[in-house]
């Protein structure tokens, strides 16, 4: 993304589809004051809803090995295991 134009708030106003499209379209813009700048309105940005197989699969490969015994003294360490009654005073 190249550097973001200038719009006055009077160009908002006026031409408020316009610029949501290219705002929906990926364009940022900064938004002017009687010649200060006040604002930018960007776009939002998308999250993906699934990872592709092969990139999950070239993720996983520099992932840190997880130790299961190392993960469990660290539960056992942070959670309560006694089975008590909870209804007891």
């Amino acid at each position: 993304m190249g550097a973001q134009p200038e719009i006055t708030q009077r160009d908002l106003r006026t031409r408020s589809k316009e610029i949501m499209d290219a705002v929906q379209g990926g364009q940022a813009f900064i938004v002017t004051r009687d010649g200060h700048r006040i604002g930018e309105l960007v776009p939002l940005r998308r999250r993906r809803r699934f990872v592709p197989r092969s990139e999950f699969a070239a993720m996983s490969q520099t992932a840190p090995d997880v130790s299961l015994d190392a993960f469990r003294v660290d539960q056992d360490a942070t959670a309560d295991q006694e089975q008590g009654d909870p209804y007891a005073r």
